[in-house]
């Protein structure tokens, strides 16, 4: 039974339970609801939390703790044997769960039965077609022992959704039945109820930091993994990118970094000043008619999709540059580059400045103005010289938004810089960065558990940290100046 089925059964006995504790509770006093401690609705709710709650944590538990188990019993089955030269046994288990996923898909396929399945060999040519049938391909290579883990694994996975399917139901129905029979006129129902919301309140309210955290350990743990195959020195302080997925790969983070710092460079100094002065027009020199049609207009930059951005980059921009500067210059001559990423990306974060920048100008108080004014300070030196410094902290955090939005970008940089991971100073050739790179390894017909897939989190991990550290950066220069003019 699947996850959405056991999930609209425990929602359908959760409601049912609702609508009997309701009707019991107003039997109960012949329909007076002034003999009741509190209102029906609380007593239907109470048995709706007992049959609900414990049985979706459970569910929640069990999808958790069952592959990790799962795996870990099938591997024992793998011997040392069993393991080809030049593999290991993380790359073994990966071939176990994707023929047992095709296991599935090929019975469903096939209408075969279990007892067909058993008689299934890996050796056998039909079964290889019949696996092809369904996407999946069978190497030369795979082993007998190989395939039997995979049934092994299939029936154990199967096993255990049979199990969780019966707790899950089975613990809804007792939680439904221990709610209903609890309900009597003095039952606090309404204490019950609030201080379950209350509880969900504050679930809701740690969603945020147990979602960095999940990443944050999730990103550390691959890297870790990927740090056992493939050495830490090498990553950090090689000045190649060079994946081959047969041995040999130089897999440094350097050319990335810089292909993405430049980028972000590129982009941020065309979008900040445009963007800064866009906000300081819209703040203090537009007319209202002005304002109400500039700013809309400014702001539907940030809804236009990335891809078409990068179109915008590879149709447009990246020729115009080519043919206008970077042949004639002599700098090249290919229309990828990272000025062209980084223009086009700097047009994307032109909202992103202006429009929070102009919030935060506007926020400065009237009276900061008039007291410049009063002083015999021009408007313009008042804009330069109390307004900008007070708003300083509001305008630092729209740049390191937009930093961020530079930083993490993919299809622009795809389309508009390209995909060569090289050190170089030239503007105007083709790069690429971190993000880019973690697409691409992490896409296409790979191994999971090799080097050149598992590095795509730690490249996702020294993306954090230098997000990170923009965020330490800022922070620092939001509370000094703010000490400053507040």
């Amino acid at each position: 039974m699947t996850v959405g089925l056991i999930l609209l059964i425990v929602l359908a006995i959760a409601l049912s339970g609702y609508v009997l504790g309701r009707r019991r509770s107003l039997r109960m006093v012949g329909g007076d609801i002034r003999k009741l401690h509190s209102l029906p609705g609380f007593y239907g709710q109470s048995v709706l939390i007992f049959a609900a709650v414990p049985a979706l944590l459970v569910m929640l538990g069990w999808m958790l703790l069952q592959p990790p188990l799962v795996d870990r019993h099938v591997a024992r089955l793998i011997t040392e044997a069993d393991i080809a030269e030049g593999s290991s046994r993380d790359l073994v288990m990966s071939d176990v769960r994707r023929i047992a996923d095709g296991l599935d898909q090929m019975m469903a396929a096939e209408n075969l039965s279990e007892d067909a399945l058993q008689a299934l060999d890996a050796g056998d040519s039909d079964i290889r077609a019949k696996l092809g049938n369904v996407g999946i391909a069978l190497g030369s290579d795979v082993r007998s022992a190989v395939f039997e883990a995979a049934k092994v694994y299939r029936d154990s996975a199967a096993t255990g959704r049979t199990l969780m399917t019966l707790a899950v139901i089975g613990l809804a129905l007792t939680g439904a039945v221990f709610g209903y029979l609890r309900i009597a006129p003095e039952y606090r129902a309404r204490n019950v109820a609030e201080t379950s919301v209350k509880a969900l309140l504050i679930l809701s309210s740690f969603v945020a930091v147990l979602t960095t955290v999940g990443i944050v350990l999730s990103l550390l743990f691959e890297s870790l993994h990927f740090f056992r195959l493939y050495p830490a020195r090498e990553f950090f302080f090689n000045l190649t990118w060079n994946p081959q997925f047969r041995g040999g790969s130089d897999l440094g983070i350097f050319p990335l970094l810089w292909g993405t710092l430049y980028v972000s460079f590129v982009a941020l100094v065309f979008a900040v000043p445009v963007g800064l002065m866009a906000a300081i027009y819209l703040a203090e020199y537009a007319s209202k008619p002005v304002r109400a049609v500039a700013k809309p207009l400014i702001e539907i930059l940030a809804g236009i999709p990335t891809i078409v951005y990068g179109l915008f980059a590879l149709i447009t921009i990246g020729p115009l540059l080519r043919d206008y500067f970077a042949q004639p210059l002599g700098l090249g001559a290919s229309s990828s580059s990272v000025m062209t990423a980084g223009l086009v990306m700097g047009i994307m974060l032109i909202p992103f400045v202006s429009s929070l920048s102009d919030d935060v100008i506007n926020a400065v108080p009237q009276a900061v103005r008039d007291g410049s004014y009063g002083l015999g300070a021009t408007q313009s030196e008042t804009i330069r010289q109390v307004i900008l410094p007070a708003a300083l902290p509001g305008i630092v955090g729209a740049i390191l938004l937009a930093a961020s939005r530079a930083i993490g970008e993919t299809m622009i940089v795809v389309m508009g810089a390209g995909a060569a991971a090289k050190l170089s100073l030239n503007p105007f050739e083709a790069m690429t960065t971190i993000t880019v790179k973690i697409v691409s390894q992490l896409t296409g017909d790979t191994e999971f558990a090799s080097p050149e897939t598992l590095v795509a989190f730690a490249l996702g991990l020294s993306l954090f940290v230098v997000t990170l550290g923009l965020n330490v950066i800022a922070l620092y220069v939001v509370r000094k100046y703010r000490e400053q003019y507040e």
